[in-house]
């Protein structure tokens, strides 16, 4: 029989999470002070300056939305994060319910082949991307950028999927079926909504993907500032002279609000997730 863990142990227990949560929480609450001092200043001389906002200002706010391209880098973004997204799951949903419910020639190979591909580095692939994309002739456009990171999240996404489609009990599509539904009705109507949790994460992690990578970003779209994304933008404002700490830091809290608001929206699926099973009860 466990005893209750004693006071002592339960305030040590709280405390050591008190401490996390703050060491986790403090670099984002240290570029919000950022963001509302004035001139290129990361650091202030004033020591509660570093803990509580003792000067502020929305002129860095101010600047970067109303006299940066910030808006347009942003705008770029949604684009390619967007369609990022729906492409991989359109993609990776049904090339992970094909590997779940059917059996073929070449399945096992298929899977060990996708298992090693994870394992190499992205960023290895990129002189290789570029130069297919150049004879394509997407370089340098969002639709090539799009390309390349839908490829890049579809190891992961199929093998997400995959691996909750084989929780969901192949009797409900049967049943289905029998009920008159075909092979795709089946997988529309009973397969999609029981895999919600899943598809949650895959689409949450093709809109990471899109919208906060900045290597494929900076070398795939070079320039000019119209057409860049978001991170690549923000880092293109510093020079060899100075770097805008205010700016890169009232930037940062705008680009970060869109990824914020997207997992609030998914919160309730990615909580769901976490009890993988097609039946209940």
């Amino acid at each position: 029989m466990n005893r209750p863990p004693t006071r002592a142990i339960r305030i040590a227990q709280y405390a050591i999470l008190i401490l996390a949560s703050l060491f986790a929480f403090y670099p984002v609450w240290f570029a919000i002070l950022a963001s509302g001092r004035l001139g290129d200043r990361l650091y202030t001389l004033n020591l509660a300056g570093m803990f509580i906002p003792t000067e502020w200002s929305f002129e860095n706010y101010r600047v970067m939305l109303f006299e940066k391209p910030l808006l347009t880098w942003i705008k770029n973004s949604l684009y390619v994060a967007s369609v990022t997204t729906v492409a991989s799951l359109l993609i990776s949903t049904s090339a992970a319910f094909a590997l779940s419910r059917f059996r073929f020639y070449g399945r096992e190979v298929l899977l060990i082949f996708l298992l090693a591909i994870q394992t190499f580095p992205g960023v290895l692939s990129l002189v290789a991307v570029a130069q297919i994309l150049t004879a394509l002739g997407l370089y340098k456009t969002h639709e090539g950028l799009i390309l390349a990171y839908t490829i890049g999240t579809l190891v992961f996404s199929t093998w997400n999927m995959k691996g909750y489609f084989d929780t969901i009990p192949i009797d409900l599509e049967e049943a289905a079926m029998i009920d008159g539904c075909g092979p795709v009705d089946s997988f529309i109507r009973i397969a999609i909504p029981l895999a919600l949790p899943a598809l949650a994460v895959t689409a949450l992690f093709g809109f990471m993907a899109g919208w906060g990578d900045f290597i494929f970003a900076s070398v795939l779209i070079p320039a000019p500032d119209s057409a860049k994304l978001a991170v690549p933008g923000l880092y293109s404002m510093a020079t060899d002279m100075s770097v805008p700490w205010g700016y890169f830091a009232a930037g940062g809290i705008i680009v970060v609000l869109p990824t914020l608001l997207v997992f609030l929206a998914l919160q309730r699926f990615l909580v769901s997730g976490l009890t993988i099973g097609g039946v209940k009860g």
